[in-house]
C-alpha cells in the first residue's frame, strides 16, 4: 500500500520536527507520538557509542537479500551507505529491544535501493540541491524502493504482510515528516546516523558540495535535532566529536 505523499515542511537550521504533522493528520503517527511522548525517546537497552566500524552488522541470514540487490547498491554510494546504516540499525535495535528487529533490519537494508531505478543524472542535481527535502525524485526513489522490496522479498520467504510492513517504512522515509512506529523511527535514525561516521561525512559532503567543516556544522544544527531516539542522539554526538577531531574541522575551515 502506498503512503499518500505530503511535502515536508521547510526546516531551517536548528529546527526540531514535531512528533505529529498538524497540517496533515496521520492516525498512525499520532498513535506513535502518544505512545512515545518523550522526545528524544529514552532507550531501555544498552547504548553503544563506540566507532561503528568496530561492530559491523554481520548478519549471515541477510546475505541472500544483499546478493539479491547488488545492482541497487551500485548507485549513489549505497554500497557504503546501506551497510553502515544497517550496523547503526543493529545498535538501535539493541537499545530498543521492544522493536521488531527483523523489520528494522530489512527496511534499513532496502530503504534506498530505489535510487538505482531513477534517472541517475537527477540524483545529485535534484536530490541533494536546493529544497532537496521536497524534490520529486525523492518521492520517486521511495516508490521504486517499494517495488524492489516487493520483487525480491517474497522469493526469499518473507510473508506478504511483512513485505507490506517494509514498504510502509520505505514509502515516506525521506518525504513524510513524522514516524509512524518505533520501527519506522529506528530506520530513520539509522539512515541519519551513518552521516556522522567519517565515511559518511566523506561521501555525503561531496553530494551537498560542502567541505567537511561546513558539513559537520550542518549535521550538528540540522540533523541532530531530527533524530527521534535518545540512543541515536548519543551515538551521533560521540561520532561527531570523533569525526571533527580526526578531520580537524576546527582548523581546516
Amino acid at each position: 500500500m502506498s503512503t499518500p505523499k505530503t511535502p515536508v515542511a521547510e526546516a531551517g537550521p536548528g529546527a526540531v520536527p514535531t512528533a505529529v504533522d498538524t497540517e496533515n493528520p496521520d492516525p498512525l503517527a499520532e498513535a506513535f507520538a502518544a505512545e512515545y511522548s518523550i522526545r528524544p525517546v529514552p532507550a531501555p537497552g544498552p547504548v553503544d557509542t563506540t566507532p561503528i566500524c568496530t561492530t559491523p552488522a554481520a548478519l549471515e541470514e541477510l546475505d541472500a537479500l544483499w546478493q539479491a540487490v547488488v545492482h541497487e547498491t551500485r548507485t549513489r554510494g549505497n554500497d557504503i551507505h546501506l551497510p553502515i546504516s544497517l550496523a547503526f540499525a543493529e545498535r538501535l535495535c539493541r537499545a530498543y529491544p521492544q522493536a521488531d528487529a527483523g523489520l528494522v533490519r530489512v527496511a534499513t537494508l532496502l530503504h534506498d535501493t530505489g535510487w538505482a531505478h531513477v534517472d541517475e543524472t537527477r540524483i545529485i542535481s535534484e536530490g541533494f540541491a536546493g529544497d532537496w527535502r521536497k524534490a520529486a525524485i525523492r518521492y520517486e526513489h521511495e516508490q521504486q524502493g517499494c517495488d524492489v522490496a516487493r520483487r525480491v522479498l517474497p522469493g526469499l520467504g518473507y510473508s506478504a504482510a511483512f513485505v507490506e510492513s517494509v514498504c510502509e517504512i520505505i514509502d515516506g522515509h525521506d518525504t513524510r515528516p513524522v514516524a509512524r512506529s518505533l520501527e519506522d523511527a529506528l530506520m530513520r535514525d539509522a539512515d541519519r546516523l551513518w552521516r556522522f561516521d567519517r565515511a559518511g561525512i566523506a561521501l555525503a559532503s561531496s553530494w551537498f558540495k560542502m567541505d567537511p567543516a561546513t558539513y559537520t556544522d550542518r549535521l550538528a544544527t540540522e540533523i541532530v535535532p531530527e533524530l527521534i531516539t535518545q540512543a541515536a542522539v548519543d551515538m551521533a554526538a560521540a561520532d561527531l566529536d570523533r569525526s571533527n577531531a580526526l578531520l580537524k574541522t576546527a582548523v581546516i575551515r
